[in-house]
């Protein structure tokens, strides 16, 4: 959901950017209120037909326009800024005040590409600043939707933001001065990415990035599991679990498991939960047993699992405990345990 609200913005200001003025009075105001609702309005329904089209999603939550709303508005507060500006409500914009945001605005959703052409980016924004009728500089500004820091940009978001930076200057030999910013549409403020160029150590990960016959090695941790979407199929993060390296979660458990009951009607199941043997992705029986309630996309799932579930063992995706029952809903997954122990190349060798 959060994705799809920073999407509906993002679109609704590069349309904004490339909005045709032609015909309209310079003095008209009250017009950019009205445009942005349109936009934002089109976006968020082009937004949600997606959201529903795609086959695992949790539910959509309409109330949250209001909060895309105010953060559309924040993104143009700090585009008004940005031009000179006074801050002001987007209904006191006129149309000459907006012709002279979209001159400084040089490319809007615009694709970067190294010279070499392995790695690539999109920019949000790229603007030029003037003095004195010259460009004194360029910004690339990289719009976030999401919970501003609290002080330094967090050290992905920095590195991203340099890495449209550097594309940016390989790309325009003779640049003016370049920098990168992120602008954070919540709280409308600006915090700028500094330091040294990153474009040879981007370059440097594209190559550890080749195939290979065997998947890369494993690194479990609280911190790169925590939000894994490949668990399902990653023996080495059920392994670190059985051995302690990793703690279950207080609240919110992935588990593998194996089904004992299931009651479509109530929704109500019996699960046992299966260690794994070896590092291959076996797994072994065990006595430890717990119910569940599942309800939503989790239900619809297992019933859809219902018929390999017999012969098959189960991931449980984001199943919430409370007490000593599970319950997996929306914003859970049900899938088959399908360890990958070789890349899809190999195993098609091996089929062949």
């Amino acid at each position: 959901m959060p994705a799809s609200m920073g999407t509906a913005i993002h679109n609704s200001v590069e349309d904004l950017c490339n909005l045709d003025l032609v015909g309209m009075r310079d003095a008209e105001s009250g017009w950019l209120d009205i445009a942005s609702k349109e936009a934002l309005d089109r976006h968020w329904e082009i937004e949600r037909q997606i959201f529903q089209d795609t086959p695992r999603h949790p539910r959509w939550k309409p109330e949250l326009i209001t909060k895309a709303n105010e953060g559309l508005r924040g993104a143009l507060g700090i585009l008004l800024v940005r031009a000179r500006k006074p801050q002001r409500n987007l209904s006191d914009v006129t149309v000459r005040c907006w012709k002279e945001v979209q001159s400084m605005v040089l490319a809007n959703e615009g694709y970067l590409e190294s010279i070499c052409g392995r790695v690539m980016g999109r920019l949000d924004l790229w603007i030029a600043e003037y003095k004195d009728g010259e460009v004194a500089e360029w910004i690339v500004a990289d719009l976030k939707t999401g919970r501003p820091p609290k002080e330094d940009l967090d050290l992905k978001v920095n590195r991203q933001l340099r890495l449209y930076r550097d594309l940016l200057k390989q790309n325009n030999p003779d640049h003016p001065p370049v920098h990168a910013e992120g602008w954070y549409s919540a709280n409308q403020t600006v915090h700028r990415a500094d330091g040294p160029p990153i474009l040879d150590e981007a370059l440097e990960a594209w190559e550890k990035m080749a195939p290979t016959e065997l998947p890369l090695d494993a690194t479990p941790s609280d911190v790169s599991c925590a939000f894994c979407e490949w668990k399902a199929w990653c023996p080495s993060w059920w392994v670190a679990r059985k051995e302690g390296e990793l703690s279950p979660g207080s609240m919110f458990r992935d588990e593998v498991v194996r089904l004992v009951r299931f009651d479509q009607e109530s929704g109500a199941a019996l699960f046992e939960r299966s260690p794994p043997v070896g590092d291959d992705g076996e797994l072994a029986p065990s006595d430890h047993r717990f119910g569940a309630i599942l309800k939503d996309k989790a239900l619809q799932q297992m019933i859809e699992n219902q018929s390999s579930a017999d012969d098959h063992h189960l991931f449980l995706g984001s199943a919430r405990l409370d007490g000593k029952v599970m319950h997996l809903g929306d914003w859970s997954e049900i899938l088959p345990w399908s360890p990958m122990l070789m890349s899809s190349s190999q195993k098609f060798k091996k089929i062949e």
